[in-house]
């Protein structure tokens, strides 16, 4: 037991207890929401809608929602490209940074302004989750290693206006002081090769130098990694070159679907620790080793909303309706999902993210993300989340014994005109499609009732493709799709999944 990572976890312990009590949510959104105002009441935006009213108001909350209308990336877009060129127009200032969103759900990046004000938001979200730790049975050799972030590159580029755009892992990256080189690893001058392979071989060359406690980034690609490393050096178990590694951070996508490869690399029980880090923010993080559930950021310059994802809020294609229902912290339940609208000191307003979530606890507020907007398959009246899919391919692939981490899945019409269900899976295990399909059918009815009525009324059929890792390997470099921060779009259009089909015909 290292003498160093006593005197940091003790030192931890200590922080987080007097961080220990329960806080009033509304009061803490509150105080957020008028910080906000205040701090950005005399820029163009501020101006524009009447900050300073809505701070003379009786009722702040109620006079922002009714004067601030509920924006999505299109509706901020006009003035965040004024931001580009000039200071003071959503938040004080002008940005050195924009990010570079990863456009699982869009055709192309939007950027999003990333502010000095905002960057110290997550830095204190992170020193939160650092706070936590203590919650979780960390062994002291995890503090007296390096952790490795897996990011996009930090090479940014130069915009025209002065500005460098990148996405938000690869601008954290960029911004960390010299100091953190003592304990982050693959260090900058690695982490800075655009080129996915060229880095991940890299990595692999340079992995028996370094001590590593924790491992972050997107599971798909941490995966790749710790399997590659494995591979060359012919180890059993990751922990056969990195003795102390203990702890994953994942983020960006559901952890589910790759558990059961990670236990297989892994000599010991990870302790998993799962974040809602996005390029509009670092809202929440797992708290507490009785849950994968985060622990919602209240107090660190994000003020939430939630719309609910029903007819409240939704239409049938879970599209914002033009007058949705919206509640603050104080009116939610653990038994509605809701699409967040957060607002930031990145200068976001009422900002859609695009992301639906469901609270698991009020006390401490604590959420899991069950899916995006965008990712809600609900052509045939199936009404069908991410969070659900997931459940049906992870309970489907363990009755089969077989390992799935990526799929893909689309409403489109076959051959007679029929309404099919289409799914691709991505594994290298040998799978009967015809009973696969069962299975999944199968769980999505016993599971959801709105699939199985649309199941016997307008879904004719489920089919099923099977592509190998390579095959999908190899789409990912003909898209140009590699990446620490790249993600799977699991719910397609019919149009895009045919066009993903024909890749592999």
């Amino acid at each position: 037991m290292g003498f160093l990572g006593t005197i940091v976890k003790t030192a931890i312990s200590l922080k987080h207890s007097f961080e220990l009590g329960s806080k009033n949510a509304q009061k803490e959104q509150e105080k957020v929401l008028i910080n906000l105002l205040e701090s950005s009441k005399g820029t163009s935006f501020g101006k524009y809608y009447g900050f300073q009213k809505i701070l003379d108001s009786e009722n702040v909350i109620s006079h922002f929602r009714s004067n601030i209308p509920i924006h999505n990336y299109k509706n901020m877009e006009f003035w965040w490209e004024q931001q580009q060129k000039f200071p003071d127009i959503t938040w004080p200032g002008q940005p050195k940074y924009f990010a570079l969103t990863s456009g699982t759900t869009g055709s192309k990046s939007k950027k999003i302004p990333i502010t000095d004000d905002f960057s110290e938001s997550m830095r204190k979200v992170g020193i939160s989750l650092a706070s936590a730790l203590p919650n979780f049975s960390v062994p002291e050799e995890v503090f007296e290693s390096n952790i490795l972030m897996l990011s996009s590159s930090s090479d940014l580029e130069l915009n025209e206006y002065g500005h460098l755009e990148g996405e938000i892992s690869g601008i954290n990256i960029h911004n960390f002081p010299d100091w953190y080189d003592f304990f982050y690893s693959p260090g900058k001058e690695i982490a800075a090769i655009d080129d996915w392979d060229k880095r991940l071989e890299k990595i692999v060359e340079k992995a028996p130098e370094w001590n590593i406690g924790a491992i972050a980034g997107i599971p798909s690609w941490i995966l790749r990694m710790l399997q590659a490393i494995v591979e060359h050096y012919e180890l059993d178990y990751i922990q056969d070159i990195w003795p102390n590694f203990s702890v994953y951070v994942s983020g960006g996508v559901a952890f589910d679907t790759y558990h059961k490869d990670f236990k297989k690399l892994s000599s010991k029980e990870l302790i998993i620790i799962d974040t809602y880090l996005a390029s509009e923010g670092f809202f929440a993080y797992t708290a507490r080793p009785e849950t994968m559930s985060m622990k919602l950021a209240l107090s660190h310059g994000y003020y939430y909303e939630f719309i609910p994802f029903d007819e409240r809020g939704v239409n049938e294609m879970g599209e914002i309706l033009d007058d949705p229902e919206i509640y603050d912290i104080s009116e939610v339940n653990t038994a509605d999902e809701y699409v967040l609208v957060v607002s930031t000191n990145a200068g976001a307003w009422r900002y859609i993210i695009g992301d639906t979530i469901q609270f698991t606890n009020l006390d401490p507020h604590e959420i899991k993300i069950t899916g995006r907007t965008k990712f809600f398959l609900n052509v045939f009246g199936s009404q069908l989340s991410e969070e659900k899919l997931d459940n049906a391919i992870v309970a489907s692939a363990e009755k089969k014994d077989v390992t799935i981490n990526e799929y893909m899945v689309a409403a489109v019409k076959g051959g007679d005109n029929k309404h099919l269900h289409q799914w691709v899976l991505v594994t290298d295990d040998k799978i009967d499609n015809e009973k696969f399909a069962n299975l999944l059918d199968e769980h999505l009815k016993s599971h959801n009732n709105n699939y199985k009525v649309a199941r016997n009324k307008t879904i004719d059929e489920v089919s099923i493709r099977v592509i190998s890792k390579q095959q999908y390997d190899n789409y990912l470099e003909k898209t140009n799709k590699k990446g620490g921060q790249v993600k799977t779009q699991k719910v397609m259009k019919s149009e895009k999944m045919n066009k993903f089909l024909s890749f592999f015909d």
